[in-house]
């Protein structure tokens, strides 16, 4: 079993070659894994759709990334069979997606609520990123991204800005239970000449790279919905706030 680490920066830590991975909770249903898709939404089309949803304040700030990325990304996850009420909440409470990780033995970063839909995570090498939702659609949201990434402890440190598109919409649903299909489109910037330098020395591997990420990203959530959906009595024990 791998180890999920550090799945929230992945896409914006991947443009330095941070690797990341993911891995089932124990004891979840057996799901074969997805090919890696391509959304058919356009960039063009996302941008009109980012403009009519971003909130004002955050508006030019995520077009710029989206206009002037660094590197981009579309992924698809693993189909999620999992009640509509949980699923979004899980999205909404990232923190707690962490928690039931590690309550599961499984090693993750630990993710912390810093009020008013803010969120963010810190690494022993420096790596520091606060996020927050900025935007939502009908089966989505947008979330922005800042913060600067490293390596290694003796690593430069890259400031980098990310919007990330992620999707969820139903296939089917009965007595609130749905089938989701998440799709993730990620944006990363960085203006830093180390961040240029670590693309070139990467070089065709870094879309893979990012890719993966992606989709580790949406896993992230996927794995626990799941979890939850097939044995509900230990959703409030999994769920549940970190304990005093």
């Amino acid at each position: 079993m791998q180890p999920v680490n550090r799945v929230l920066s992945a896409l914006l830590a991947s443009a330095i070659g941070v690797t990341t991975a993911t891995a089932a909770p124990p004891d979840s249903p057996a799901t074969a894994p997805m090919p890696t898709a391509t959304q058919t939404t356009s960039a063009a089309t996302t941008k009109v759709a980012l403009e009519e949803i971003v909130r004002p304040e955050f508006l030019d700030a995520v077009m710029k990334v989206v206009r002037q990325p660094t590197i981009t990304t579309k992924a698809m996850g693993e189909e999620v069979v999992c009640t509509v009420a949980v699923y979004q909440w899980l999205f909404d409470h990232p923190d707690r997606v962490a928690l039931a990780w590690q309550r599961l033995k499984v090693p993750s970063i630990t993710i912390n609520d810093l009020g008013n839909g803010r969120f963010a995570w810190v690494d022993e090498h420096g790596s520091e990123i606060v996020w927050q939702t900025v935007g939502t659609f009908p089966d989505g949201r947008v979330w922005y991204a800042t913060g600067k990434v490293k390596a290694g402890k003796a690593a430069p440190s890259i400031p980098v800005q990310g919007v990330i598109v992620v999707s969820h919409p139903q296939k089917v649903e009965k007595d609130g239970v749905a089938l989701f299909t998440p799709m993730a489109q990620a944006y990363l910037r960085s203006d830093s000449r180390a961040a240029n330098v670590a693309l070139r020395a990467i070089g065709p591997a870094a879309p893979k790279i990012a890719e993966d990420a992606a989709e580790q990203l949406l896993d992230f959530f996927g794995g626990i919905a799941n979890y939850v959906q097939k044995m509900p009595k230990q959703a409030d024990t999994l769920l549940g706030p970190p304990k005093k």
